[in-house]
């Protein structure tokens, strides 16, 4: 069985023993966390979300990705703009898929 939730805008197709990195979320290494948002879940398809369904998940690390570098010119006109990123993530054990 797989379940398809929303987090940080984003769409996450998991089943359970899956481990995922997701947007930063508050929380602790070794916290639960539950996803309450879930479209669809065991075949059932929410308008727009599964009702009584969730994803129950353990914080496994938080961390950031390695550095990007963007970097903005225009020609002959001496615009240089050099800029570095680093996006936060919290990497998830799916726990359990729990339908109502």
């Amino acid at each position: 069985m797989y379940a398809i939730f929303v987090t940080g805008g984003k769409q996450y197709r998991v089943q359970e023993g899956d481990s995922i990195y997701v947007e930063k979320l508050e929380a602790e290494v070794g916290e639960e966390v539950t996803f309450d948002q879930v479209l669809l879940a065991d075949g059932k398809v929410g308008t727009p979300v599964v009702e009584g369904a969730k994803v129950v998940a353990t914080v496994e690390k938080q961390g950031r990705s390695p550095k990007i570098i963007v970097f903005k010119m225009k020609p002959k006109k001496n615009y240089r703009k050099k800029q570095g990123h680093r996006q936060a993530y919290t990497k998830v054990l799916i726990k359990e898929i729990v339908l109502a």
